[in-house]
């Protein structure tokens, strides 16, 4: 299994468990479900209890979650269109120059597909939600979530450049 781990702050992101997909060259995104959790249990991981008999009742005091998010221990976070687009820049800069140290063959790529993503992700700004890894660290990859075109499915988005993948 390959675990993502944020390039700055060591955070795990994702992992290859769920069906990543890369995207333009420079996102990783992946689907994601809405699962329910009872504080303390494990995770359902979203099988259908319809479909084995069960009772699709919601128990009292179990949570429905999205999967990566709990998973991965992400927290919410909150931006206006400015205000990412300040956050984003210095992230961009920052990828750019630990690129061109490890990977400087990739940086015209990462340019490139990084500024065609942030450009439909402001394009659609009030449909994203925002998300930073486990350690909260402000200078670490913000995951980005949206749902697909069905409006049912949520996906992940996160930067092929900003995560190192380790293998376990």
């Amino acid at each position: 299994m390959i675990i993502f781990k944020d390039l700055f702050s060591g955070d795990e992101l994702l992992s290859d468990a769920y069906d990543v997909k890369l995207v333009d060259g420079v996102v990783y995104e992946a689907d994601c479900d809405l699962v329910q959790v009872r504080p303390g249990a494990d995770v359902d991981i979203g099988a259908n209890p319809s479909a084995d008999g069960g009772d699709e009742d919601v128990e009292e005091g179990v949570e429905t979650v999205n999967n990566v998010v709990y998973s991965f221990r992400l927290q919410q976070t909150g931006f206006d269109k400015k205000s990412f687009l300040t956050y984003i820049k210095a992230y961009m800069k920052a990828v750019k120059a630990k690129l061109a140290e490890t990977k400087p063959e990739e940086v015209e790529v990462f340019e490139k597909g990084a500024a065609a993503y942030v450009k439909k992700v402001i394009g659609s700004f009030k449909d994203w939600e925002f998300y930073t890894g486990e350690s909260m660290d402000p200078d670490a990859m913000i995951v980005l979530m949206n749902y697909r075109e069905d409006g049912e499915t949520p996906f992940v988005a996160i930067w092929k450049h900003g995560v190192n993948e380790e293998k376990i």
